[in-house]
């Protein structure tokens, strides 16, 4: 069965809908409007989380809904409700028809698409809820008895469903069916009246089956507790202006952040953005490629359509330290003149699509891990990020690092506790020296956050060396 047919099946056959009716009232609210759509969801979500030796908490919800949107010049008329229904989409058409000038625009709908970079299977439904607390609990005792030290155990899976149709006035339709897991596994152990935690997880577009293997679980357990033994021994972060080397995966957490919302296309239309007006310029090191990718299978952060209905792609944003593009939405793009990218994203059918990241990966290079390391005499190695915060229009970031190293004459030295790193992103792009050939993604547990909503995201990066940014720690 097609996306549509599916799709069909939950939104008209299940919901009572004409899509004939529907279809006229969506030709109706969006005439003389230049852009629009109404977007369908039917969203499964579910969580179990294992706590200290029983099941903490345990949710399933349901949610369905739609949204109708109307655009004219650089203003949205926007109404959603959760009853799907012909009366309540009616009463929202009623609403966002204020928005019409009366002219409408081109309102060609994006191209179809065959290509599928996931499956459409519901993963809630393929493990019964007794398979997922047995599976909790085995992490539980297995991490307990790896290591007498260990004083709390946490773990959780999460899953999602999400079934979405968009439907334009031009009579265009376009579906996704998008399984979403998360594992996760949180770690704390003590030593001489000193307790630290670690934690790790995995998850992407995918069953749990991939993640619930012994050997996989397993894996991801010894990591959480790899974290959380290390931290027993580190000592305070020095404090100043080093070298530092960003380790490969997930510390690309920081070019997301730093880098990658001030290359979404509203910011720079609205010219907010440390990068507006800068296309075609030199804004990085040489060597320095990064693209935004919906494409790559069973990714946390890819998409088979945004949710406008265009379908995503690859986007080369810097290519060899020059400009060359920008995430784009439909409003944005044709506002700039430019053409979408499928970056198009919302949280739910009760928010209006904006431009938002996917898969966002600075390319490898040529050196070595091991030759990028031996070449910093004293400096910081930064092999794992939390939290972090950046201004889009300075570019100025702030980033605490889980995981850290002192490097002493080319060789990791102690663990560090405390560490930050503080910089501005359109500036730490031109202090990348040496770029490793060992590319890795995050292992799929990246949420972004923009204007109150969240959305899955990958990150990813090889090995870099940064000649110098400034640390923040507990010591000189």
């Amino acid at each position: 069965m097609t996306d549509l047919a599916a799709t069909d099946e939950l939104f008209f056959v299940r919901a009572g809908l004409d899509r004939g009716r529907v279809q006229r009232v969506v030709d109706d609210a969006l005439h003389g409007a230049d852009d629009g759509e109404l977007f369908l969801e039917y969203r499964q979500s579910e969580s179990v989380v294992f706590d200290d030796g029983q099941v903490k908490s345990a949710s399933f919800d349901t949610n369905q809904g739609f949204g109708l949107r109307a655009i004219s010049g650089e203003a949205t008329g926007y109404s959603h409700a959760s009853e799907l229904s012909e009366a309540a989409i009616r009463r929202a058409a009623d609403t966002v028809k204020t928005i019409r000038t009366g002219k409408g625009g081109t309102f060609a709908g994006p191209p179809g698409t065959n290509r599928h970079f996931y499956g459409d299977d519901n993963p809630l439904a393929l493990l019964d809820f007794e398979s997922k607390v047995k599976l909790l609990a085995d992490v539980d005792a297995y991490v307990r008895a790896r290591d007498a030290r260990v004083k709390q155990v946490s773990a959780s899976l999460l899953g999602n469903w999400q079934a979405v149709q968009i439907i334009r006035r031009d009579g265009a339709r376009a579906a996704d069916i998008r399984p979403l897991v998360r594992f996760n596994v949180s770690v704390v152990v003590e030593k001489d009246g000193r307790m630290e935690s670690g934690s790790y997880g995995v998850g992407g577009r995918v069953a749990y089956q991939r993640y619930i293997e012994p050997d996989s679980w397993k894996a991801t357990v010894e990591e959480a507790l790899r974290r959380a033994v290390i931290n027993l021994d580190s000592v305070p972060a020095p404090a100043g202006e080093v070298p530092v080397i960003l380790g490969p995966g997930w510390p690309g957490i920081l070019l997301h952040e730093a880098i990658g919302h001030g290359l979404e296309g509203d910011f720079n239309r609205k010219k907010t953005s440390a990068f507006a007006g800068l296309m075609g310029q030199r804004i990085a090191a040489p060597g320095v490629t990064v693209v935004d990718d919906g494409t790559l299978d069973d990714r946390r952060g890819s998409l088979t359509i945004d949710d406008e209905g265009t379908p995503t792609e690859r986007t080369v944003l810097i290519e060899d330290g020059i400009l060359k593009g920008y995430m784009q939405d439909r409003m944005n793009a044709r506002l700039m003149g430019m053409k979408s990218t499928g970056n198009g994203r919302r949280e739910s059918y009760a928010h209006a699509p904006m431009p938002r990241m996917r898969n966002t990966y600075m390319l490898a290079g040529p050196h070595e891990p091991k030759e990028i390391l031996g070449s910093v005499k004293k400096g910081v190695y930064a092999a794992s990020f939390g939290g972090g915060q950046v201004d889009i229009t300075s570019g100025k970031f702030v980033f605490s690092c889980t995981e850290a190293y002192l490097i002493e004459n080319g060789r990791k030295g102690p663990p560090l506790k405390g560490a930050t790193l503080i910089g501005n992103g359109p500036d730490v792009l031109t202090r990348v020296s040496m770029i490793g050939n060992d590319m890795a993604l995050d292992p799929g547990i990246g949420t972004c956050g923009k204007n109150g909503q969240g959305v899955p995201v990958g990150v990813g990066q090889p090995t870099l060396k940064i000649d110098s940014l400034t640390v923040g720690g507990t010591s000189v």
